[in-house]
């Protein structure tokens, strides 16, 4: 029995040693050198990546679900999902209310407003109602096995896999977690964390008193993404209401023009590299330039049109209905 154990894992100890990142993936051996580079051990990186229920494990509903196809649905049903979460204002309220001190506090440290962190934390997972039941290691993993590099998105996965693994064995490493012990529940995308947090963006994660962020838990969420949006997007000044048009007007207005326009954005004329161009639906109208400059920090968190008009519109409705009730 002996015998057989080691022949069947005897092909997983020749990928690499534990004082190098020689592998026979070269990808691998890019994550491996990569996670070196910034303090993680030899052994600790080549355990990981020859961890079986870490590499040899796939996501099948993950890969299926960042498909193109499902990618454009998705987008479809962020508009759906927009009005559907109205309906939990109330709730955004109450969470408010409960979590006062944090938000006191995040609002004065970060100039971030707490209706609109609300609101975000509402849209990625109802207020940490929503449980995620993917891993993230093996999310990603799965994308950097699958995935050939043949087109510019599929470049695009194939790194994003990559540098999501290269955080997580990073974040683990430091924490003296066992590879086998990283188990980090995300959605189907590899978000983590009441706030959904991509690996990636773990260098932002911050805790309430603490130094270490805990993204499982409220207080830490709520500075988190106030940090976030502080040092990623330079959202330091609260947002003034005052100074934005009717949003509920705007935003059903922004959904007959994006089905209008295919290549609709709602703040940008352009991409990062200027090659791909778009119908911009607040550019060229001073009215929406205050709008537009705070929808682009949103989009800083998400990069969609559909999911910061959503951020914008819980928040505008939350921070009505909390003045409405300090009035009675």
């Amino acid at each position: 029995m002996r015998k057989l154990f080691f022949i069947l894992i005897l092909p997983f100890l020749l990928l690499a040693k534990s004082d190098n990142c020689t592998f026979k993936n070269s990808d691998y051996e890019d994550i491996c050198k990569k996670a070196v580079n910034n303090g993680v051990s030899y052994e600790y990186a080549n355990n990981f990546l020859l961890s079986y229920f870490k590499t040899k494990k796939f996501d099948e509903v993950s890969y299926k679900y960042l498909q193109p196809q499902y990618i454009a649905q998705h987008k479809k049903n962020e508009k759906k999902a927009n009005n559907t979460l109205v309906k939990y204002v109330s709730e955004m309220v109450v969470h408010l209310r409960e979590y006062k001190e944090v938000y006191d506090f995040v609002e004065k440290e970060y100039g971030v407003n707490r209706e609109i962190i609300t609101a975000i934390l509402i849209k990625e997972t109802r207020l940490g109602k929503i449980k995620p039941s993917h891993d993230a290691f093996i999310v990603f993993n799965t994308l950097v096995l699958r995935v050939k590099p043949n087109s510019q998105r599929e470049k695009w996965l194939l790194e994003m896999g990559k540098t999501n693994m290269i955080s997580i064995i990073i974040h683990c490493y430091k924490r003296g977690v066992a590879p086998l012990e990283c188990n980090l529940p995300s959605s189907y995308a590899g978000a983590i964390g009441i706030p959904q947090f991509m690996p990636n963006s773990f260098v932002y994660a911050k805790g309430y008193k603490t130094e270490i962020g805990d993204l499982t838990k409220m207080e830490d969420s709520i500075v988190s993404v106030a940090n976030f949006l502080n040092q990623k997007a330079e959202f330091t000044s609260l947002l003034d209401w005052n100074k934005v048009p009717d949003i509920v007007s705007i935003e059903s207005k922004w959904y007959d023009f994006e089905f209008e326009n295919s290549d609709a954005s709602f703040v940008y004329a352009s991409n990062k590299k200027g090659d791909k161009l778009y119908k911009c639906f607040t550019c060229d109208n001073e009215e929406l330039d205050y709008l537009r400059d705070y929808t682009k920090k949103i989009m800083s968190y998400n990069n969609s049109s559909n999911y910061a008009i959503g951020v914008m519109r819980l928040a505008y409705e939350a921070q009505r209905e909390l003045l409405l009730s300090k009035n009675q």
